[in-house]
């Protein structure tokens, strides 16, 4: 029996509209393509997410995918507030859950110079009864530790929780720590595919 739901944030509850943050500073078109590139399509992304490097040590690696972007990458990175924005139906959705009974939790790559700048975007967290930011336990999904951490911190059974996340690989970590998935390609579709999961457990 389901009795835990547990959430990704980026692009489950809120996008990563990291295009959306480039054009803020005005940077469009093939120039914000290529700082997308060396930034937030870099695999140094996920240990900007690990939390363990420096500010610093990730800033050299994004500028050395684009020496000649560093000026705009320092910007871009000065102030990351417009990365993440909540989708609307997010909290009455995380609301309706808990009024069912349900506990809901978070687990989520995400780092704290995101969270420190988007913590307004973020007032689902508030409703929930707990979660892991991967930051915090510097581990990222689809690591099977850092389910295995939301369990043991929570006290929760596997076989009791369902996942929501919008990469597969992700979901493939939850099944292998026990827990049921969801892949979210959009929110309205996960949302039919939660209340029909729900309806048979």
């Amino acid at each position: 029996m389901i009795r835990n739901i547990v959430f990704d944030i980026g692009n489950v509850l809120a996008e990563f509209s990291w295009r959306e943050h480039l054009a803020r500073f005005g940077f469009t078109g093939e120039k914000a393509e290529r700082i997308g590139k060396a930034m937030m399509l870099n695999p140094t992304w996920n240990e900007l997410d690990r939390g363990v490097w420096s500010r610093e040590k990730l800033l050299q690696s994004f500028i050395k995918e684009a020496p000649d972007l560093e000026q705009e990458i320092r910007l871009v990175f000065s102030d990351l507030s417009t990365i993440v924005r909540k989708f609307p139906k997010s909290d009455s959705w995380v609301q309706s859950l808990k009024d069912r009974g349900y506990h809901v939790y978070y687990l989520s790559n995400y780092s704290s110079h995101v969270r420190k700048d988007t913590e307004k975007e973020l007032t689902f967290m508030k409703l929930m009864d707990g979660g892991i930011m991967s930051y915090e336990v510097q581990l990222i999904k689809p690591d099977l530790a850092i389910y295995q951490t939301l369990m043991e911190r929570y006290d929760l059974q596997p076989e009791e929780c369902v996942f929501l996340d919008d990469t597969k690989a992700n979901i493939d970590g939850a099944l292998r720590a026990g827990m049921q998935g969801i892949l979210v390609k959009t929110q309205e579709q996960a949302m039919q595919d939660l209340d029909e999961l729900l309806k048979t457990n």
